[in-house]
């Protein structure tokens, strides 16, 4: 009775809450995602190459309840509840549920659109239901060194023991049952695949999965040079937003552009030439980074989990563990028909509307696609490991639950820096050069509408007001936005420098002041932005190849 009775009283308990919407918001929520058929050309791969496909794909789909769980411990149970129900209401309500990976709206800062279901956990599911952070981090500040670092590691729970204390419990045991169905399709994956690397990397991956040690499948992983690079398991740390520590579950399953992906292999040798060049203090550089530093250009097959939630991720740098980074480097993946189709179907209408009309002929993809590539480098360059009264920590320890805005933040900002150095330095085309200012312009247009309560979404957010109180950009008479080119460069430097100095000293209060000052949607932003209702804000991508692999080999 008293489960029965929970969904009314908590939306008793959140009284003046907004009305939920209806049927029509709903539709205009969901007509910010187009729909966008994604096709890979798998033609040119054998049979045995394919059929490892098709079981990757398979394993991913394992991950999409894994971090509907990850999220909210009510998800799974409200996913069923919807499945079942077939009025209009419920099924635009379903779709807008799996778009967002749980019962919020992410681009309308975690706006629930379900009855009784209470405001996001800031805390995830990582926690116990219950506590606060203050008592949990009492709790961790009790724990020997060991099992501090457990308990605050990327890859366990924290939950209440019978006694009503807290205990550390691995990924591995609180998620088994899915975890050991996914290894067992990794395995299937390998046994399938004639490449001797890619088998070896899954059958690690999949023995990860069961004990909990990625860090030899990362370097697996890094040292992958296959016609197939599929990403799996817990990476990013956005759903905590406690202490940005626990990793979400997600895959990325992808066919390499070795043609595209020739082009790119000349920047990672430039990585440690940026090191020492960054606008910082040069105590903070750090004079030797991980040596691996591989690109890959690649077509997204499918995604799932973290890696398939809102606003699609474009590219992504990997891994996030600071060890394993200042060890042996990250990897830098591309997703160039994902990018492809957000130039196409986002930021060439944004640009109509945003700018002024006489940059329009300046946004090209070619430096969109580049700026990508450049923020996902410059999360492998900048501080690391850091040094806070006397003691070695992580920018991510000591920042805690400001850290991803900082953090990406500082990937945009920085690769828009080491872009025009290499510009100058004849590295990169001078025409991209003349084209970044305004593609950049109209890009921040584009990542600002992913949210204020989102990480990228604040860190654009920073950029475009930190460049407004700079006079590099301002308003035209008819609200469109065009820029002063002798400014730009001076005021991404700044801003570099200011959120590199942030994370070199991990100086979370200052992080803090610069996003309670910046993050925030200006009246002059806020006219654009309305101008832009009916330009969608990402797509909604079908893995059309996917689908027709699993039908292949079922």
């Amino acid at each position: 009775m008293i489960a029965a009775l929970l969904p009314f009283a908590l939306a008793a308990s959140l009284g003046a809450a907004a009305p939920l919407p209806g049927l029509p918001e709903l539709k205009a929520s969901l007509d910010q995602f187009v729909p966008t058929p994604l096709e890979v050309d798998v033609s040119g791969l054998p049979a045995s190459e394919r059929k490892a496909l098709a079981r990757l794909v398979q394993a991913a789909r394992v991950l999409d309840p894994l971090f509907l769980r990850q999220s909210w411990a009510g998800s799974e149970a409200w996913l069923m509840t919807l499945a079942r129900d077939t009025t209009p209401l419920g099924q635009a309500r379903l779709r807008l549920f799996l778009l967002n990976q749980g019962p919020w709206d992410r681009l309308k800062h975690d706006a629930t659109f379900l009855p009784g279901v209470p405001p996001k956990p800031e805390s995830g599911n990582f926690y116990p239901a219950g506590a606060t952070k203050d008592e949990v981090s009492r709790w961790m500040s009790t724990l020997s060194p060991a099992d501090r670092a457990r308990a605050s590691g990327f890859f366990t729970t924290i939950r209440r023991t019978p006694a009503g204390g807290f205990t550390i419990v691995p990924y591995s045991l609180e998620y088994q049952g899915e975890l050991a169905r996914a290894a067992a399709l990794l395995r299937e994956a390998a046994a399938a695949t004639a490449q001797p690397a890619l088998k070896s990397f899954l059958e690690q991956r999949a023995a990860a999965l069961l004990n909990d040690d990625y860090a030899p499948s990362d370097v697996a992983w890094m040292q992958l040079d296959t016609t197939i690079d599929p990403t799996f398991g817990p990476y990013e740390t956005y759903e905590d937003e406690w202490f940005n520590q626990k990793a979400g579950f997600e895959a990325y399953i992808t066919v390499v552009d070795p043609k595209e992906t020739e082009k790119l292999k000349r920047f990672s040798s430039q990585l440690q030439a940026l090191e020492n060049a960054l606008p910082m203090d040069d105590r903070y550089k750090n004079p030797k980074i991980g040596a691996l530093a591989p690109i890959r250009v690649v077509n997204s097959l499918f995604a799932s989990g973290d890696g398939n939630r809102g606003v699609q991720t474009a590219a992504y740098n990997l891994p996030n563990d600071e060890r394993t980074v200042a060890a042996h480097g990250s990897k830098r993946i591309m997703l160039r028909n994902m990018d492809l189709a957000k130039f196409d179907q986002t930021l060439v209408p944004i640009t109509k509307i945003a700018i002024a009309p006489q940059l329009l002929k300046s946004v090209q993809f070619d430096p969109f696609f580049t700026q990508i590539l450049m923020h996902e480098l410059m999360h492998g360059i900048g501080p690391q490991r850091i040094t806070v009264n006397g003691r070695e920590t992580t920018p991510r320890a000591e920042l805690q639950e400001t850290y991803g805005a900082i953090e990406e933040c500082k990937a945009d900002v920085v690769g828009i820096w080491a872009m025009q150095r290499l510009v100058d330095q004849g590295q990169l085309p001078a025409e991209m050069g003349k084209a970044l200012g305004p593609t950049v312009l109209a890009g921040l247009f584009r990542s600002i509408r992913f949210g204020l309560n989102e990480a990228h979404g604040k860190g654009t957010a920073v950029q475009l007001n930190w460049l407004l109180d700079a006079g590099a950009y301002k308003v035209s008479p008819d609200g469109r936005f065009t820029l002063v080119p002798e400014k730009v460069g001076p005021a991404f430097e700044a801003l570099a420098r200011e959120l590199l100095t942030i994370e070199a000293t991990g100086d979370k209060s200052r992080a803090k002041a610069l996003l309670e000052r910046l993050v925030v949607h200006r009246p002059e932003t806020e006219r654009v932005l309305s101008r832009l209702g009916k330009v969608p804000v990402d797509i909604a991508p079908r893995y059309l190849t996917a689908e027709k692999l699993e039908a292949e080999f079922p």
